[in-house]
């Protein structure tokens, strides 16, 4: 017989503890990431509205499923992972420099840190989280986009 934390049932897995609480399977997360990442390549030639919409439909049913995992702290982790996949390639369909620096300056950030971003070496995945851009595509713009929320917010 294996502990309760060992064992997984249709994709959830269990804590240890006094009171163990339903989370889901690491195996689940992590066929869940490979999905998105297959949803939001940037090479399938859509537009970002379509790939949300896509996403969108992908995460409700997923949401629907896992919605009663009792570790909201899995779920919000997740969340951000994925808006900051979308924020990389948002900066890579941007492409150059200047148009990076004008993106930017439209989004209404300060000249400095948008010359400091538009400038950088790093790739997309690290400016992604900058703070230029975590501003500039806050969780509102992706909301506007049709994007659901795996946690609920108060």
């Amino acid at each position: 017989m294996a502990r309760p934390q060992e064992r997984k049932f249709l994709g959830f897995s269990f804590t240890g503890g006094k009171e163990p609480k339903r989370r889901i399977a690491p195996q689940a997360l992590d066929r869940c990431k490979q999905r998105v990442r297959e949803l939001t390549r940037r090479t399938r030639g859509i537009s970002l509205e379509q790939m949300t919409k896509e996403l969108a439909t992908y995460l409700r049913g997923w949401k629907s499923y896992f919605g009663f995992s009792q570790t909201p702290s899995v779920l919000r982790r997740l969340e951000a992972w994925m808006r900051r996949r979308l924020r990389s390639m948002i900066w890579k369909q941007w492409k150059r420099g200047k148009v990076r620096f004008r993106k930017l300056r439209q989004r209404n950030i300060g000249v400095a840190l948008v010359a400091e971003t538009a400038g950088s070496a790093h790739g997309p995945w690290r400016v992604a989280n900058s703070p230029a851009l975590s501003s500039a595509l806050p969780v509102a713009y992706f909301d506007a986009l049709g994007l659901p929320r795996l946690v609920d917010v108060l």
